[in-house]
């Protein structure tokens, strides 16, 4: 779901005082027995963001004291780099019990029989509180539940409600806001050297893929890929509020969320879109006196429907002690935990409970309303099951897509170059 990179998660990466270089290898994958007989179980964890670092620490830490037989150690990984390394720690056999990802790039591990089958050892609890579509993303294609999905990511539209004050705007309410009625506010609001919207899409092909399903753009079936109207529809909307209406900013189309986000501080975009996570950035970084509001999730014509990327845990099937991580799991998956780490990365929990704990916790301030909202269109979608999509989306799709927002290739060849790096994988 969300592999977020900027400067600061070298920097945060280092607040975990357990580096790879200081855990011996027989930590990972066999989950060591110390002399007392406690089992030792390595968890490799993501978490960046300082708050969710504490709420993971917390959460190992209440385990490990209410589990002395089974004790917890945190190993730090980073979302730079943790497909290539998850890949050698699989081929190595120094795969660590517990291993933290996002349901699109562990299916590939599962469907090579990386990923042990959970579903014996999860709670009905748990169970129970994620949706059927929910667990779809992280069920293999022999049925096994190969990780537990724990928060979620969906692309908002972030507006500064002076721009829209001061264009005489009104503010959109309501269940989703349209395509149709985006491009419409995107025009109206800009003007006088600024624009509409700006869109940090860099690193496009996420974006793309969620979105597509608010068009049945679906990608794949099975292994076959098809690149049609549906799949078309958003990368051609975007196109053309750049190069067409402009009033949406072409340059930011190459830049970083994260570079795009001044100028929506400045005024020079009315409107923002990005994950969800940067109202975090926008609460803290925001001038004084900056007002803002999450707008309703954006709609298709298959409605407000995005694909759902769960951030996952999953246990190496080479773990020799598999009951007691998956124990673990479940105990990481209570409500009050998932609430915690939402609140510290800024993310929607998938278990309704934590959802709801969320809600009452914030008030639904700081546009929590309406983010937590924007979650209740999360499905599953077959490009997470397909196992060559990380390779297709890095080698193929990114480039192809970049080239298509530069305004380099037209949408026919973007269409064609999409369907042949596939065919090429093939």
């Amino acid at each position: 779901m969300r592999t977020r990179t900027s400067a600061s998660v070298a920097a945060v990466a280092g607040v975990l005082a357990l580096p790879l270089a200081l855990t011996a290898c027989s930590a990972f994958g066999v989950g060591d027995d110390d002399e007392g007989g406690a089992v030792t179980l390595t968890f490799q964890s993501l978490a960046y963001q300082d708050t969710t670092i504490a709420a993971t620490q917390d959460i190992v830490d209440a385990w490990n004291e209410a589990n002395p037989d089974v004790q917890v150690e945190l190993v730090q990984g980073s979302w730079d780099n943790v497909h290539d390394q998850l890949v050698t720690q699989f081929q190595g056999g120094t795969a660590p019990d517990v291993i933290h990802d996002e349901s699109a790039d562990i299916m590939g591990f599962a469907e090579q029989g990386y990923l042990a089958d959970l579903e014996p050892y999860l709670s009905e609890d748990t169970k129970s509180a994620v949706s059927e579509d929910i667990w779809g993303t992280v069920t293999a294609s022999d049925g096994a539940i190969v990780a537990a999905p724990t928060l979620l990511q969906s692309y908002v539209v972030f507006a500064n409600t002076d721009a829209f004050a001061d264009a005489g705007v009104e503010i959109p309410t309501g269940a989703s806001l349209t395509w149709d009625d985006f491009q419409a506010l995107a025009s109206q609001l800009g003007g006088d050297g600024g624009f509409g919207v700006g869109w940090g899409l860099q690193q496009p092909t996420a974006t793309v893929m969620n979105l597509s399903l608010g068009f049945d753009g679906t990608y794949f079936d099975g292994d076959q890929i098809t690149v049609g109207e549906n799949e078309l529809a958003v990368p051609e909307r975007i196109h053309a509020m750049a190069y067409e209406d402009a009033s949406l900013d072409p340059v930011s189309l190459t830049q970083s969320g994260s570079d795009v986000l001044p100028g929506f501080f400045d005024g020079k975009y009315a409107m923002y879109v990005a994950g969800n996570y940067i109202a975090q950035q926008i609460t803290e970084s925001a001038p004084e006196g900056f007002n803002w509001a999450v707008l309703p999730p954006l709609a298709g014509t298959a409605g407000a429907t995005q694909a759902a990327n769960p951030q996952t845990m999953s246990v190496a099937a080479e773990s020799e002690h598999v009951e007691e991580s998956a124990a673990f799991i479940d105990f990481f998956m209570q409500a009050e935990h998932q609430a915690a780490l939402a609140q510290g990365d800024w993310l929607i929990p998938s278990s309704t409970p934590a959802r709801e704990l969320v809600a009452e916790q914030t008030a639904g301030e700081n546009g929590w309303d309406a983010i937590l909202a924007s979650g209740e269109g999360l499905s599953a979608a077959p490009f997470q099951s397909v196992v060559n999509y990380p390779q297709w989306k890095d080698q193929y799709a990114t480039p192809a897509l970049q080239q298509y927002f530069a305004n380099e290739i037209t949408l026919e060849e973007l269409q064609t170059q999409l369907t042949d790096g596939w065919n090429e994988l093939g």
